[in-house]
């Protein structure tokens, strides 16, 4: 497998990643979050509990970001030219917007909870945060349109 083939394959295995990875905060983590807070006691501890998610989830996020980003690259680049460019190039919008929602929605709001918690916050945190999974979600889609083609 060689070219735009192998291209689509890591691609895919990079979008498959990320996506579950972004559910898994979407469905688990940060419902987490809030029970954490809400919990008797809970808001007190609370900036120490988001400073230890935002240190362990930036240790598997910024590989998944990295694969992410790269293989969407090689996947622009080997599907230059070809049937498969546009929705490669769509790919690279998705990986665009999960960075942009990450750093310009995300993070801001991850830094108001790391200070205390913040139930506003938490609740823009998971809009921005829909905004990745269904960012991530259709690049995984298009990723395997991409692979069965």
């Amino acid at each position: 497998m060689a070219g735009p083939a192998a291209a689509a394959a890591v691609h895919l295995a990079a979008a498959a990643a990320y996506a579950g990875f972004q559910w898994t905060v979407r469905v688990v983590v940060y419902p987490q979050l809030a029970t954490a807070a809400l919990a008797p006691g809970g808001e007190a501890p609370f900036p120490a509990l988001e400073a230890a998610h935002s240190r362990r989830v930036s240790r598997l996020v910024g590989p998944l970001f990295l694969l992410l980003v790269g293989s969407t690259g090689w996947l622009v680049v080997a599907g230059h030219g070809s049937a498969d460019a546009p929705l490669a190039v769509t790919a690279a919008g998705c990986t665009a917007v999960v960075l942009a929602a990450t750093a310009l929605g995300a993070v801001p709001q991850h830094r108001v909870l790391g200070s205390r918690w913040d139930p506003a916050a938490h609740r823009r945190l998971v809009r921005w945060d829909g905004v990745r999974v269904a960012a991530a979600t259709l690049q995984l889609g298009l990723a395997l349109v991409l692979v069965l083609r």
